[in-house]
C-alpha cells in the first residue's frame, strides 16, 4: 500500500471516511491520522519530515486518506513535492496512481 499524498493528507485528518466492509475501519484511521497530524506539523510548515513523520508515511493505510483527497485540497498541493516527500520516506510511489481526485505522473 503506497500512496503519494500520504503527508498532506495526514495534516489534514480528522474528516470522516466511509471505509468498503473488510477494510480497515473507520475508528483506525481517524487515529492514523491523528498521530500523522501530529508527526508531520513541520511538513505544513515547509520543513522536511522527520523520521517520525516518515514511519507514518509508510505505515499509514490508502483507505485512510485517499478518499479525502477532493478537487479541492488537490488544488492547494503540490504533488510532485509531496511525492518526493514519500520517497525520501522509503515508501514507493506508484506511477499512474489514482488518490482521491490526483493522479500521480505517469
Amino acid at each position: 500500500m503506497i500512496w503519494s499524498m500520504v503527508l498532506v493528507v495526514i495534516l489534514y485528518g480528522n474528516w470522516e471516511i466511509k471505509i468498503v466492509k473488510g477494510e480497515v475501519s473507520e475508528s483506525i484511521c481517524r487515529e492514523e491520522r491523528r498521530i500523522g497530524k501530529k508527526a508531520c506539523m513541520s511538513v505544513l510548515v515547509g520543513m522536511n519530515p522527520s523520521a517520525e513523520c516518515c514511519e507514518r508515511a509508510r505505515v499509514t493505510h490508502e483507505e485512510c486518506f485517499c478518499p479525502i483527497i477532493t478537487p479541492k485540497l488537490a488544488a492547494i498541493l503540490n504533488p510532485k513535492r509531496i511525492i518526493r516527500l514519500i520517497q525520501g520516506c522509503g515508501r514507493t510511489v506508484p506511477r499512474n496512481f489514482k488518490c482521491g481526485s490526483i493522479t500521480t505522473p505517469p
